[in-house]
């Protein structure tokens, strides 16, 4: 079983999410156990507050050391500590596979500004961007990482070979998928897809892989063409 504990100023955020689709399943089934922890438990003052002004000026707040330290090392146990950031090392498929070995995950859902710096120094084992955009809280980046995660644990996929014959595998793309009907106002599915020779799929569902790589992501076709002779075909 996977364990993820969340810091949040939101847990209610998540109530959704983990009710729906796979991974609602995933709970259901006891593949993956998921905590949402308020850090407004070790807020200050009467108003629980848990945010401040930076220091040195600027726009918008900083979540405070204090409630953030008191919170994790109420939490933490053995968890290896996540905190989504857009200044953090970005996500791939790669990564979510070294990260998979782990068992255990604290999260640190950031706010505004982000969190004070000395939290990241002492206890943040991986600072994770899943994109360079900027979101308005680590909770949308934090169900990403875990939903990545999740899709490793034997059991949450109903057909296991996905994982291996879908986009970022073997540094490529996914190649067109079609289903029925076969033609739809003159748009017709690709006559080697009913053809039934499996090995001409293949090759020209690879062909696909290549060309949409190269034409949409340029860095991961480079990676393909470097690393073409390791990986399988």
């Amino acid at each position: 079983m996977k364990i993820f504990k969340i810091i949040t100023l939101f847990p209610d955020f998540f109530q959704s999410p983990l009710k729906s689709g796979l991974l609602g399943k995933a709970i259901e089934k006891g593949l993956c156990h998921i905590e949402c922890i308020n850090l407004r438990q070790w807020g200050e003052g009467q108003y629980r507050q848990c945010d401040d002004y930076p220091y040195g000026g600027g726009s918008g707040m900083v979540l405070m050391p204090v409630p953030l330290l008191k919170a994790i090392e109420s939490c933490k146990g053995d968890s290896k500590v996540l905190y989504p950031s857009p200044s953090g090392t970005v996500l791939n498929q790669d990564m979510v596979k070294e990260l998979f070995h782990h068992d255990s995950f604290l999260f640190i859902c950031g706010q505004y500004e982000g969190i004070d710096q000395r939290v990241i120094n002492r206890y943040v084992d991986y600072e994770i961007s899943i994109g360079d955009y900027v979101l308005s809280g680590g909770e949308y980046a934090a169900l990403v990482i875990i939903d990545a995660l999740c899709r490793y644990i034997p059991g949450f996929m109903s057909n296991p070979e996905s994982l291996s014959d879908e986009s970022f595998e073997n540094y490529l793309l996914e190649y067109p998928q079609y289903t029925r009907p076969r033609e739809i106002d003159g748009m017709c599915v690709p006559d080697i897809l009913i053809s039934g020779d499996h090995e001409k799929i293949r090759r020209w569902r690879l062909e696909k892989s290549i060309e949409k790589t190269r034409a949409t992501r340029p860095d991961l076709y480079r990676l393909y063409i470097a690393k073409k002779d390791e990986v399988k075909q």
